[in-house]
């Protein structure tokens, strides 16, 4: 039941190429950047990745990108990322975009084996009636465009309304980011790192996380744990370096020092 690694090296060797990962973490909150660092150093090539954004300019998933790791991207976000533009505008990598509270349910669905789901998001759009730009060539036109989607119209509370239909994901591995973890893989997320990390684990056949704090089983208060260890398969402690939060942007202001006194 020890589920603890030596090193993020150790835990991404076996990932190949081809593969399709879900990545927790919203903008930089929960991302799990060694694991991504490791991922960019074992040399896997053409993945597919599942993930709210493809990170930023030079750190994250943007590292995979600029190294021409990546193929497809299945996400909710594509801005603060000139290099990601770059590439789905020249035709270099497939988008699928997907409204992000509709990404995180898909992802739960397929950590709890539902097929998939209706919901009201997305109707009357290109979401649900085709036509989102997949993948553009070379030249700036359209190569591939998206389908259109099952409708059906339900009773809502007694109301009839038309809705969507989205199937859920199911990817091979998931990498995540926790703040504490015992050696059975349970894992806790701090504040706002707990986005799309728990349901990036649940949907994956494989998941290793990365930890911050690592304990022996049965120390973590079972009512606090978010993700328990079924979904995860390899827990890797950081370093004080590795542990390291980036700040996505730094916003401040002049304080008055009228009325300081």
């Amino acid at each position: 039941m020890d589920k603890t690694l030596t090193s993020v090296a150790d835990a991404v060797r076996g990932i190949p190429s081809g593969s399709s990962i879900a990545v927790g973490g919203f903008g930089t909150a929960g991302v799990p950047d060694a694991l991504v660092n490791a991922l960019l150093e074992s040399g896997a090539e053409h993945l597919e990745i599942v993930s709210n954004n493809c990170g930023l300019d030079g750190w994250g998933l943007g590292k995979l990108l600029e190294a021409g790791r990546i193929d497809r991207v299945v996400a909710s976000f594509i801005g603060n990322n000139k290099e990601f533009e770059r590439q789905y505008m020249s035709g270099q990598i497939e988008l699928e975009l997907t409204p992000q509270g509709t990404l995180a349910e898909r992802m739960r669905a397929g950590g709890v084996g539902v097929p998939g789901f209706y919901t009201a998001t997305g109707v009357g759009t290109m979401v649900s009636e085709g036509g989102l730009p997949i993948r553009y060539a070379s030249d700036g036109t359209v190569l591939a465009r998206s389908l259109a989607k099952e409708t059906r119209v339900l009773s809502s509370l007694g109301q009839p309304r038309e809705y969507v239909f989205e199937q859920a994901i199911r990817v091979d591995y998931a990498l995540v980011r926790a703040a504490r973890a015992d050696r059975h893989g349970n894992l806790i997320f701090e504040k706002s790192a707990r986005n799309f990390n728990p349901l990036a684990a649940m949907c994956a056949n494989v998941t290793f996380a990365e930890v911050e704090s690592l304990v022996d089983a049965g120390e973590l208060d079972a009512d606090s744990i978010h993700l328990p260890g079924i979904y995860v398969d390899g827990v890797v402690l950081l370093t004080q370096e590795q542990a390291h939060v980036r700040i996505e942007r730094r916003v401040t202001r002049q304080r008055s020092l009228a009325g300081a006194y």
